[in-house]
This record gives C-alpha cells, sequence and structure tokens, in this order.
C-alpha cells in the first residue's frame, strides 16, 4: 500500500467530515427559513376531543381535536403525537398565519436559527476545503524531501554495515519509557519519563549511551484526529519541543514509507534519509534477540509495541526519536 493513497485519503478527511456536515447545515437552515413561522400570531384554542397513542418508543402520546377562533371565525385543528396530556375542555396555545388562519402550529420556529445554521454550514465548509488545501500543499513540500526507492531496501537488511537492533516499551513503571539494546542485550539508547502530566507536556530524558550525552525534551500527548469512521481517516501526532513530531523528524531530511505488504500482523517501516536507506523497522508481537521467524509469527501486538531495527547509522538520537515517534502515535500508516 503506497503512502500517497493513504496520505491522499488523510488529507481528503476535513473535506470528506466537514463539507457534507456544512450542506447539511445549510439544507436545514434553508428549510427552516422556508417554513418560518416566527410571524404567525397567538391565540388559544378549546380542547374537544383527545385519542391516547403510543409512539415508536411505546411512550404516551395524544392526539388532539381543537377549536379556535380568529376575526370571529371558529376553527377547528388537530395537533398530533403530543407528549403533554390534554383533556376535554382544557385550553391550549395556537400559533396561526394572519393571512390563513388555516395553516396553525403548536410552538414558533424561526428567529435567529436558520440564519445561524447556515451560516455555521458555510463556515463547515470552507474549513473543510482550506484544511484538505493546507494539507495537500503541506503534502507537496513532502515529497521535495527525496525517499530512497522501494528496490534501494532489497536486501537492506544483508547490507555489510547494517546492524539489527531491539526496541522494547518498559510500561513497568507509572513513568514509563522505552530502550534501545543490542544483541548482546547492551542498552545503547533510552527514554526515561522523568514527569508524568495528564495535562500538558511529559517530560522525557533521553540519554544516548554511546556518547554519555543526556538531553531533557517535552513531550505532549498524542493527538488523533478522526474525521469519519474510516481508519485512513485518522492523522495521529504529538509535540516533541514544541513542535510537530513529523515535522521535525522530515525537518532531519528523514522520510517514512509504512510497508503494508509485511507479513501480518506485523509493520515494516522503511526510513530513507537524504534519500538513501537509514532503517527498517519492524513491529514484533514479542521481544526477542533470535533472529528466528517462527518468533515473529501470529504474536498479536497488546499495548505498545515491540520493536525490531536494522540500520547502518550511528545516530541512535534520531533512529530513536523515529521509533518514538512511530510507537507514541495511534496510526498504522506514517509519513
Amino acid at each position: 500500500m503506497e503512502n500517497k493513497f493513504a496520505r491522499f485519503l488523510r488529507n481528503s478527511g476535513p473535506a470528506r467530515f466537514f463539507v457534507p456536515l456544512g450542506i447539511i447545515l445549510i439544507a436545514v437552515g434553508i428549510f427552516l427559513m422556508t417554513h418560518n413561522n416566527d410571524s404567525y400570531l397567538e391565540t388559544v384554542g378549546k380542547v374537544t376531543q383527545v385519542q391516547e397513542d403510543l409512539d415508536t418508543e411505546n411512550k404516551e402520546v395524544y392526539d388532539v381535536v381543537f377549536t379556535y377562533t380568529v376575526n370571529g371565525k371558529e376553527y377547528t385543528g388537530t395537533f398530533e403525537d403530543l407528549a403533554d396530556a390534554y383533556k376535554a375542555g382544557d385550553e391550549i396555545a395556537v400559533f396561526y398565519d394572519s393571512e390563513n388562519p388555516d395553516e396553525i402550529t403548536n410552538g414558533r420556529l424561526g428567529g435567529l436559527v436558520a440564519p445561524i445554521m447556515i451560516g455555521v454550514g458555510i463556515l463547515a465548509m470552507v474549513f473543510g476545503v482550506f484544511r484538505t488545501v493546507k494539507a495537500f500543499r503541506k503534502s507537496k513540500e513532502l515529497d521535495q524531501v527525496p525517499r530512497a526507492s522501494a528496490a534501494a531496501f532489497e536486501g537492506f537488511k544483508q547490507t555489510p554495515g547494517v546492524t539489527e537492533y531491539y526496541c522494547r516499551y518498559d510500561g513497568a513503571t507509572l513513568k514509563p519509557g522505552y530502550i534501545l539494546e543490542d544483541a548482546a542485550r547492551k542498552v545503547l539508547f533510552e527514554g526515561k519519563m522523568t514527569k508524568q502530566a495528564m495535562i500538558g507536556a511529559r517530560t522525557y530524558s533521553f540519554i544516548d549511551h554511546t556518547t554519555g550525552r543526556t538531553v531533557e525534551h517535552e513531550v505532549g500527548h498524542t493527538v488523533t484526529q478522526t474525521y469519519n469512521d474510516n481508519g485512513w481517516s485518522a492523522s495521529s501526532w504529538f509535540k516533541f519541543d514544541g513542535q510537530n513530531v513529523w515535522d521535525l523528524l522530515h525537518a532531519r531530511g528523514l522520510r517514512l514509507q509504512t510497508n503494508m505488504r509485511s507479513k501480518f500482523p506485523n509493520v515494516t517501516y522503511e526510513i530513507s534519509s537524504a534519500g538513501l536507506p537509514f532503517a527498517v523497522i519492524e513491529t514484533s508481537g514479542k521481544y526477542v534477540h533470535e533472529d528466528e521467524a517462527a518468533e515473529h509469527k501470529l504474536n498479536l501486538p497488546v499495548g505498545r509495541f515491540y520493536y525490531r531495527v536494522w540500520t547502518n547509522t550511528r545516530d541512535f538520537e534520531t533512529l530513536f526519536l523515529t521509533i518514538f515517534a512511530i510507537s507514541e502515535t495511534e496510526q498504522m500508516i506514517v509519513e
């Protein structure tokens, strides 16, 4: 599955949600305007007959027959399916058209409601189109960042200089984190949560054990936008030091290709840097160091994924941030 297709569906998500919503609001607003009875006059009718009935939810409703007088002339009217109980002789409010007293209703409908709905509908349509155009422009800019071809990743795992690493989610405490290890279980890089926050940014310490460098980062909570029930409309991201994490990775020259041809239930991400293969990241249901295919078959992931990583880089900070971004967001297709 090409990322462009998934990106097209995500980019058109605002329009596919807000434009139909706007059309509906405008249509309802026009309907209310054409049926505006805000100018109807009020009079009092006298109930002559009441018939009990049940609505679709088996609740009692009442069909009420009444008489009312306009300009000395008596009229007979009926209101159906009223929730309030009436009996013969009761008075009931009646609103009528002064030019055609036969046109009646039991309440006024109009005023500013219709114009407001039409205005909101127009804004919804404009917003949906604006968001979609903006997303497509951003997507076009992203396409200017070079990406390695699928052929370039063929055999990448076996290329000399490429090493396999393993990343696991450490959720044993209230301040979870991630750990990147090599085949000898030596910790190379880790992200430890030092401050948990339900609202506002969390704090992580990114520790590069290969250099001894530690940097504090502010990590926001995941924001997932879904414009309808179509999973391809989901767009998930979080702020990393105040910046959209995907924008940050793209600014570093990275491109992420989601390989949907990988074996279920695992997903493979092919990462390019400056147009060359940078890493292959594969989700795994189990955390194993051994390269045994049986250990990775039909192990449905629960919670955060485990990851197997093949790369020829020693830039573990960028590599770790990429894995972190994939795991912390809630969408499968990333770009």
